[in-house]
């Protein structure tokens, strides 16, 4: 696969099945609907009356599964996971859902976020003498419930939970029961469906669509539900914090067709559209998206300014793996071959090119150079969020601050930079006022203003982070 280093990475998708026929299959189909979330790796977890299964491995989900390995795959249960790393080395072993016999028994679970004290939790298990197999944040997790002296499973993940900070969005499968759990902030988002006289949890409700799953609810947050033989149980974290939704979701991450945060996403980056349309207007001949994440904003940029929407760049939704290098010859290689515009909609045009984000600015560079060397006369660039000026430590992989060109540049030194004739960013009041199914408070927008709902201990930082690890996990890239 190829990576933008100049986009903020998925984070993970999650998707658990209690009590359906071909729970193997209801797993392969919901993380293929969630293989936006990651794409690095996958994994299924199934279990029966008496043994758990496995598949997981590096690469799509297209890849790793076929009609042999999930015939494998027995069991009216799941659990299943697809990962862009955000804490420890891309390596096999790294791989979620994580399995292990605990003493609460067999235990696989799949998490979406980044536990933000992981580090030091680590550290104090580890002088207690506990052996971890992986340098994924989400080990602890098996250990603090390995641990726990409560026998009931709703008290014990009640116990483990209290005890780690940040964000998680979590499907685990025991021997008799799945649960689902949401940090107390909400950060991420996961839902209930169901599906005939099963239940079905995921990342995001376009998962439910794929398999005809009907979707239930929101799992609150802060909330943990246990699904066995007898229903549905829940409880509560105790924990006082408030709500802090990212509203990154709206802006990059969930697909447009799910349900995140009380909204459907499609509707609400047509909001940012007609917002940032309202607050940063200029004549132009038409509006285009950077495809596809800018559809929706730019489709809302022109129904509020009047100026026709075009497709005015095409893109190749089959990259992958390419085993050429780009030469001086084949210029702006790693943008042309993703996306490539349309010189007979652009040429001689006044062109608004509506973009989701702008994190490092060298792929709007390049994308505003190609839409000038396609023959447009003016290039208004329109970003439907705020300039970002601090990384993300809830689970979305984020450049180091020094590499954010908002947190290095003006907007005016920005514009220069990209080579636009003029530059909009959707001010923080007008996104959040955008979002109506919540209050403006009930967001976490660090990554705009570095004001983080909770102090983040270690940074996030989760890892063995030596030589020897980062250099076994390139070798174990499949």
């Amino acid at each position: 696969m190829t990576h933008d280093d100049d986009v903020f990475r998925d984070e993970c998708g999650v998707f658990g099945a209690w009590g359906c026929k071909e729970a193997a299959q209801i797993c392969y189909l919901g993380l293929y609907s969630l293989q936006h979330r990651g794409q690095e790796s996958a994994g299924i977890v199934t279990a029966d009356a008496s043994n758990f299964y496995v598949v997981k491995d590096m690469g799509l989900v297209s890849e790793i599964f076929n009609p042999d390995n999930l015939s494998h795959l027995k069991g009216q249960s799941g659990v299943g996971h697809v990962r862009y790393s955000t804490t420890g080395a891309s390596m096999l072993n790294n791989v979620q859902p994580l399995y292990t016999k605990t003493s609460k028994g067999k235990i696989a679970v799949a998490h979406n976020g980044n536990l933000t004290n992981a580090y030091t939790i680590y550290n104090q298990l580890k002088s207690d003498g506990a052996l971890f197999q992986t340098t994924v944040d989400t080990e602890v997790l098996l250990h603090l419930i390995s641990r726990s002296k409560l026998t009931k499973p709703l008290d014990v993940f009640q116990e483990v939970l209290a005890q780690v900070e940040g964000a998680f969005s979590l499907v685990l499968l025991g021997e008799k029961y799945l649960v689902a759990a949401r940090d107390t902030y909400g950060f991420r988002p996961l839902v209930l469906g169901r599906l005939g006289e099963g239940y079905v949890v995921a990342s995001e409700t376009c998962a439910f669509d794929l398999i005809g799953a009907t979707y239930i609810r929101e799992i609150e947050p802060g909330e943990i539900i246990l699904i066995d033989k007898t229903g549905i149980s829940s409880t509560k974290i105790l924990k006082q914090t408030r709500n802090a939704f990212c509203v990154f979701e709206h802006v990059y991450f969930a697909r447009p067709d799910s349900h995140v945060f009380g909204e459907t996403v499609h509707l609400v980056r047509k909001a940012f559209g007609r917002a940032l349309a309202a607050e940063y207007p200029v004549d132009a001949d038409l509006v285009m998206a950077i495809p596809d994440s800018g559809n929706s904003a730019a489709l809302g940029y022109a129904e509020q300014s009047g100026i026709p929407f075009e497709i005015g760049m095409t893109r190749n939704h089959y990259v992958g793996r390419t085993f050429i290098q780009p030469t001086q010859k084949i210029r702006d290689f790693a943008v042309k071959v993703k996306l490539n515009p349309i010189r007979s909609v652009l040429e001689g045009k006044r062109v608004i090119v509506v973009d989701d984000s702008l994190v490092r600015g060298t792929t709007s560079k390049q994308r505003v150079a190609a839409i000038r060397q396609a023959g447009a006369k003016e290039v208004h660039l329109r970003i439907s969020s705020p300039p970002i000026t601090h990384p993300c430590h809830f689970g979305i992989d984020t450049p180091k601050r020094e590499k954010l060109i908002a947190a290095q540049k003006t907007v005016d030194e920005i514009l220069k930079y990209v080579g636009a004739d003029s530059i909009g960013y959707l001010s923080k009041t007008l996104m959040l006022n955008a979002v109506t199914a919540y209050g403006p408070g009930d967001f976490c927008t660090g990554c705009f203003d570095g004001k983080y709902p909770l102090k983040v201990k270690d940074k996030g930082k989760y890892s063995l982070g030596t030589r020897k690890i980062k250099l076994y996990a390139e070798k174990n890239r499949y």
